[in-house]
């Protein structure tokens, strides 16, 4: 991987390599043109490409500008209103999406041009956009979540549905930190124009049907109405006609993102495939079983081994994407969180979290790198300090889900 060669490559010729020299060649080929049929044959895995078309199709039918247009209306009056409503707005954006990268890169195009029109500061501005970004990751439905899920085999559709309150939390929490801002440096951030009433309802009547599309696939989730993979068909079904009914949608941005779609889903499937792989060489040499064992023989707390896995995610943060910590980590740590008495559920929650905050965080964080490429005139410098009071939210708020694991878990628990 510190060579560039893609994640997915780099794992799936250690897992073949370490296979062949262990059990012998042949059986190492036969294992590749196994494991990769049975995983893009699996409808289980279904999952991935279908969320990952609903959230290309919102994307290019123009939503998240109606979102952020809504949100603007109530909370732009106030000071810092533009920054409530770019969280809002990222968040609504999130639940149908799935993506920090495509979350953080969109609004970099709507959000940051209406705050630099108020003359907002640009550190400001781009840091909540960052920190925005990241919902896209914990609220549902969120790729890594489910690729978490088909890691550890537990069921896509709890995993969803714990990250909704934690996901809302976070959405409260950026919303409290703007506040604190305003209410600590009371001159640092301009309030806007206010909307009339007409405005105000001229907003919402572009916003039901992103919020129809939510409830309709979280709410079949929920009610056990349909499976996670189906709930990712009608969501991408119910994405394009939303989008063709509304005028939103022509043949060419259609192709775009059914294009844009597999290109993402071919991706993530290219880095399962070598995860697979990888974690049969490791399954075979008993790994994750020897780091158990060291790890239980420290002899420390349970928490305390969780506070250096934690740590061990925000320095991978610095070196690769949310995606590969998860599949390149998952199958050594589990083991250890089940032995060491933990729900998998919440567990899964709790490292998307800490992956999330590894977007943001500096030296390096993926969100930051994804706005300074869209937005020219600001550093990575301005953009750092302007996230800096987020990730203290975010810190924060682990600490809370790790204290009150039933935050993730009370959903999942109701579910019929």
């Amino acid at each position: 991987m510190m060579l560039r060669v893609p994640v997915g490559m780099a794992m799936g010729l250690v897992g073949v390599t370490g296979y062949g020299f262990i059990v012998g060649l042949e059986p190492a080929l036969k294992m590749v043109g196994q494991t990769t049929m049975r995983t893009v044959t699996d409808q289980g895995f279904a999952v991935i490409p279908m969320f990952m078309l609903m959230g290309a199709l919102v994307s290019v039918s123009g939503v998240s500008r109606e979102l952020f247009r809504a949100a603007n209306a109530f909370m732009g009056h106030l000071r810092g209103g533009l920054g409530v409503a770019t969280v809002l707005a990222c968040g609504g954006f999130a639940a149908i999406c799935g993506s920090s990268v495509a979350t953080a890169a969109t609004f970099s195009k709507v959000a940051y041009p209406e705050m630099r029109r108020y003359n907002y500061p640009k550190s400001f501005a781009t840091g909540v956009i960052a920190a925005g970004g990241t919902l896209g990751i914990i609220i549902p439905p969120s790729t890594v979540l489910a690729v978490y899920a088909i890691l550890t085999q537990q069921d896509i559709g709890k995993l969803f549905m714990a990250g909704v309150v934690p996901g809302l939390l976070a959405i409260g929490m950026y919303i409290g930190a703007i506040a604190l801002i305003v209410w600590f440096r009371p001159g640092f951030l301009p309030a806007g124009p206010l909307a009339s009433g007409r405005e105000r309802l001229a907003s919402l009547k572009d916003v039901w049907a992103p919020l129809a599309l939510f409830f309709f696939v979280i709410g079949g989730l929920y009610g056990g109405l349909f499976t996670p993979s189906e709930a990712g068909g009608m969501g991408a079904v119910g994405a394009y006609l939303l989008g063709v009914l509304r005028g939103r949608l022509n043949l060419a941005q259609t192709k775009e993102a059914l294009l844009e779609a597999t290109r993402t889903s071919a991706a993530v499937f290219t880095v399962l495939i070598g995860a697979l792989l990888f974690g049969y060489f490791l399954t075979i040499t008993q790994t994750p079983q020897k780091v158990t064992e060291f790890l239980t023989s420290l002899g420390l707390d349970r928490y305390a081994l969780l506070a250096i896995i934690m740590l061990m995610y925000l320095l991978l943060g610095c070196l690769m994407d949310a995606m590969a910590m998860i599949i390149l980590t998952v199958p050594i740590i589990y083991p250890l969180i089940l032995q060491l008495g933990f729900d998998p559920i919440w567990f899964g929650v709790i490292i998307v979290m800490t992956v999330e905050l590894g977007l943001i965080h500096p030296p390096v964080g993926m969100n930051v790198f994804v706005i300074k490429s869209v937005v020219k005139d600001v550093t990575f410098t301005q953009i750092f300090r302007g996230v800096l009071p987020f990730i203290g939210i975010d810190l924060l708020r682990l600490l809370i889900l790790i204290a009150f694991p039933a935050i993730a878990l009370w959903l999942p628990a109701r579910m019929g």
